[in-house]
């Protein structure tokens, strides 16, 4: 059965996305990016083949990546079989995204039952 096998990320809103993670890099030495984030490389995937990494990444206020849930939030999962796990979602009636993929590999969004944003990513495979 295709599931989860770790936390891609934590996505959240901020006031001020860029002065946080400054703060969050001067004071608890957060390697932060130039975009403000944080990327934490995992060192072993053999499973998959693949690049992935956790995500620490605070966003704009306003922004509606998070839509249509209305939560500060959203959590980012590495799954192992994307297309398995939203052809199984799909079968339990339960609204899902359509799988997008993009350079970092494949994407689809879900809500859980408490109206939380779950983006689920299958990474790209490594070269």
């Amino acid at each position: 059965m295709a599931k989860i096998i770790g936390l891609g990320g934590v996505f959240f809103k901020a006031k001020a996305p860029l002065e946080l993670a400054s703060w969050y890099k001067q004071y608890l030495g957060l390697d932060t990016l130039e975009w403000g984030g944080a990327v934490f490389p995992w060192q072993n995937l053999p499973v998959l083949n693949a690049n992935a990494y956790n995500l620490w990444t605070p966003m704009e206020e306003q922004t509606d990546y998070f839509a249509p849930s209305t939560q500060n939030f959203m959590l980012n999962f590495v799954v192992d079989d994307l297309a398995e796990l939203v052809k199984n979602l799909q079968q339990q009636n339960l609204a899902i995204s359509e799988i997008q993929t993009q350079e970092q590999g494949k994407f689809a969004w879900i809500l859980d039952p408490e109206g939380n944003k779950v983006e689920l990513w299958e990474p790209a495979k490594a070269d």
